[in-house]
């Protein structure tokens, strides 16, 4: 059950992606941050108030948000700061760099992952899933020879760099996403309330100091329905893929890799809706991914 929740999360994930990519075009990005997850956190915040005033109600629904502890909150925070950084990196290269280019290049998540299942949870990978990790990757690489021709040269963009950097530390995430849900015993909705509301304090006190003082840069901030969009895709996404991990028997570096199928809707529809170039010969990487991903769900 846990490979088909995983498989939900893709999906919305996504959807999520190309949402994002029209809610940042040629927009200010921490702005747009701040609405998807805002947006987010409105859609949990009748649950939080249901378990306030309706905590049977809500337990026998199965949203019901429990109480936690400060520590609890504190190992929360530290979720918090660590996304929030990587969607600052990605936001900024998203804007700046094809999705076609961007979403491959998050496809390595499931290497660093890897390599912190083993050292961390000790989950030990088969034969099959040790090519299809390399293969993943090495599919990567084609991409970056790929966006050479489109005048994207990966050692001297800093976009490049940036999402590489989103990419290590979302994955890190997800290694500690594990230790939140399985260790902790937090539900999905209890760990996405807190966690979105930690984030919006940290995004606010970015917003003090590099936009809310500037008349230029919020001037050029533009609303877009994609931005709530994408708030609400991605708060469905995560509750698959935390109800996943809350199952004993999952596996983190599985989690991963069933999750990067979404590439599948980022690479095909969303170079069609952005009419981004070479679309024909990303073709050949992304079914270079997605026999990575067959293979692990394979074995």
């Amino acid at each position: 059950m846990w490979m088909y929740l995983g498989l939900l999360a893709a999906l919305f994930l996504g959807l999520h992606n190309l949402c994002k990519k029209h809610a940042v075009q040629g927009n200010e990005v921490f702005p747009v941050l701040l609405g998807t997850i805002s947006s987010g956190f409105l859609l949990l915040l009748p649950l939080f108030i249901g378990s306030i005033y309706f905590p049977e109600y809500t337990t026998e629904l199965g949203f019901h948000i429990t109480n936690i502890s400060w520590k609890t909150h504190g190992f929360i925070f530290i979720k918090s700061m660590i996304m929030t950084t990587s969607w600052v990196l990605a936001y900024q290269a998203l804007k700046h760099l094809p999705i076609t280019i961007v979403t491959p290049i998050r496809s390595a998540g499931p290497f660093f992952t890897f390599i912190g299942a083993i050292l961390i949870y000790q989950e030990r990978p088969n034969f099959l899933q040790w090519i299809g990790f390399f293969l993943i990757i090495f599919s990567v690489v084609l991409y970056s020879k790929i966006g050479k021709k489109e005048g994207i040269y990966f050692k001297r963009n800093k976009w490049i760099f940036a999402i590489i950097g989103a990419t290590f530390l979302g994955a890190s995430s997800g290694l500690y996403d594990k230790f939140l849900i399985q260790n902790l015993v937090l539900n999905p909705q209890t760990l996405q309330f807190w966690f979105c509301w930690y984030t919006i304090l940290i995004l606010l006190g970015i917003l003090s100091i590099t936009w809310f003082p500037n008349t230029e840069k919020r001037k050029k901030f533009t609303w877009r329905w994609t931005i709530l969009a994408v708030g609400i895709l991605l708060q469905t996404a995560d509750y698959f893929y935390f109800k996943a991990l809350q199952d004993p028997d999952a596996l983190i570096m599985l989690l991963s890799a069933i999750k990067r199928s979404q590439i599948l809707i980022a690479v095909v529809v969303g170079g069609l809706i952005f009419k981004e170039k070479n679309k024909r010969k990303k073709l050949i990487p992304l079914f270079g991914i997605m026999v990575g991903v067959f293979l692990i769900l394979y074995s």
